[in-house]
């Protein structure tokens, strides 16, 4: 199998470091415009405004090489996707799904494009579209089968969701999407039992598989708050939501928060995050992003960060509409981001009303629904406080510069 196709595989299996295998392609084989289009496309299938940006050195190096058609789409839909249409790039993608039904590199990453952009019904009706073309014994049915349950799963299937993700965990068992969308669905339905168990049944095949095997890890927490043991949780945090990567660090700032919330004696651990956090306290990049670098610095009562991050939110929108971001940063990413850090602050009230105030369109900010439900979670609390007697709200320190920025 050559690095390429590794890097596909790790891909579609979510494991293994599949932008270090593409990488090595293109070295090993500089004339070859799918394995620098592969690298562009998972770049740009980061969050991280960083590969962003490394994505149109990729992108320069493929320009001048011959492609075939498939190719030239996938170029055409990382050239949007770099401008910042990620929808315009699911368009070309679906575009060549149609000429192409079995191109699984179009497939999951229109996936990724549309997980983005929070849009789970083109995630629902793209895979139910691919997995008619596919049978059991294709190569790559199992990742097909647990996209599809992932995509069911947020449409609220639950039953059809997890019956896809159990048979592709059963093909492939180091299909970790599969594990993953099995497990939102025990977690949403409140199987909290079940999902420690099938969790349990995961780790083995987790081993080494980078960020996507800290996410279990974290989804693991999730169900012991459920259960109130708070204590199993914050071990979890300590042992396993260590990783240096944006997603690791987007999956301990939203338990911390979920903690914080919970009550827990949290230490110094929100000032450790913050620290992580700080390169990224501008980067104005992503919506997602940016408000749980916010619980990370409103958790640590690191104002500075936070109206860092304030002010870079407000330059992005100054800057006008260039990207599928700003509307996400002007509906959702700064009054939530405002919100949390009045939260930590104690001014309930604008916290409650900042939250409320977000609009239908606020699951388009990306992420799952487990993910986003730290937004209600924080607001029901808000409430909670505010409605109790004044001795026993928690009085911040909130800066007056931030309750009105």
């Amino acid at each position: 199998m050559s690095n390429l196709e590794r890097a596909i595989a790790g891909f579609l299996r979510h494991r293994g470091d599949s932008l270090a295998l593409a990488r090595e392609a293109a070295r090993e084989a500089p004339g070859l415009a799918a394995a620098h289009l592969f690298e562009a496309l998972l770049l740009l299938c980061s969050r991280d405004r960083r590969d962003f940006e490394a994505s149109a050195r990729a992108l320069e190096r493929a320009r001048p090489l011959t492609k075939n058609p498939q190719e030239t789409a996938r170029e055409a839909a990382a050239a949007a996707a770099a401008g910042g249409d990620y929808a315009r790039a699911c368009r070309i993608l679906d575009e060549a799904l149609g000429e192409d039904p079995l191109d699984v590199v179009a497939l999951g990453v229109a996936q990724v494009f549309d997980y983005f952009l929070g849009n789970a019904a083109a995630l629902r009706s793209r895979s139910a579209r691919a997995l008619a073309h596919f049978r059991e014994g294709d190569p790559h049915y199992h990742a097909v089968l647990s996209m599809h349950a992932f995509a069911l799963q947020e449409c609220g299937e639950y039953a059809p969701a997890e019956e896809a993700a159990r048979r592709a965990a059963q093909i492939e068992p180091l299909d970790l999407r599969a594990w993953h969308a099995a497990a939102h669905v025990l977690e949403m339905q409140g199987r909290v039992e079940e999902g420690l168990r099938w969790l349990d049944a995961a780790e083995r095949w987790a081993r080494d598989a980078g960020g996507a095997a800290t996410h279990l890890w974290w989804h693991r927490a999730l169900l012991h708050l459920q259960l109130g043991e708070a204590g199993r949780a914050l071990a979890l945090y300590d042992r396993r939501i260590t990783g240096p990567g944006l997603s690791e660090l987007i999956d301990a700032s939203a338990l911390l928060w979920r903690l914080r919330l919970a009550g827990a004696r949290l230490g110094a651990r929100f000032d450790a995050l913050a620290l992580r956090w700080a390169p990224y306290a501008e980067d104005a990049h992503c919506a997602f992003n940016d408000t749980h670098a916010m619980m990370a610095f409103a958790g640590a009562e690191r104002w500075d960060l936070a109206a860092r991050l304030l002010a870079a939110q407000e330059r992005r929108l100054a800057a006008g509409r260039t990207s599928a971001n700003y509307d996400m940063t002007r509906l959702v990413g700064l009054p939530a981001s405002r919100a949390i850090a009045a939260y930590a602050g104690g001014d309930l009230a604008a916290a409650e009303a900042l939250l409320r105030s977000l609009p239908p369109v606020a699951h388009r900010i990306g992420g799952s629904h487990a993910q986003r439900d730290v937004f209600h979670l924080t607001r029901a609390a808000a409430q909670r406080w505010h409605h109790a007697s004044s001795k026993d709200r928690h009085a911040g320190s909130f800066p007056h510069r931030l309750a009105a920025a």
